[in-house]
């Protein structure tokens, strides 16, 4: 998938804990960790409304697009 998730990236420089972040934002540490390794194929707004609060971050800090690299046409 293009879409990556840098959630474990902003949580180490938090120095937050994905339990921690779970509680505060409500939501499963389960889901949470999906989200996290990059599983997820949804995301709702109002979980990621929650995750920039309470994190202090922009949306772009967490999910980042890298085109895939299709056969044939990488370049060298």
């Amino acid at each position: 998938m293009a879409i990556i998730v840098n959630l474990d990236v902003v949580l180490a420089q938090r120095k937050m804990r994905l339990n921690d972040l779970a509680d505060a934002v409500g939501i499963t540490p389960q889901n949470l960790s999906v989200l996290k390794t990059g599983r997820a194929r949804a995301i709702r707004f109002s979980t990621l409304d929650a995750i920039c609060k309470t994190l202090q971050c922009q949306p772009g800090e967490i999910l980042e697009y890298r085109p895939e690299q299709e056969n044939g046409n990488q370049s060298q």
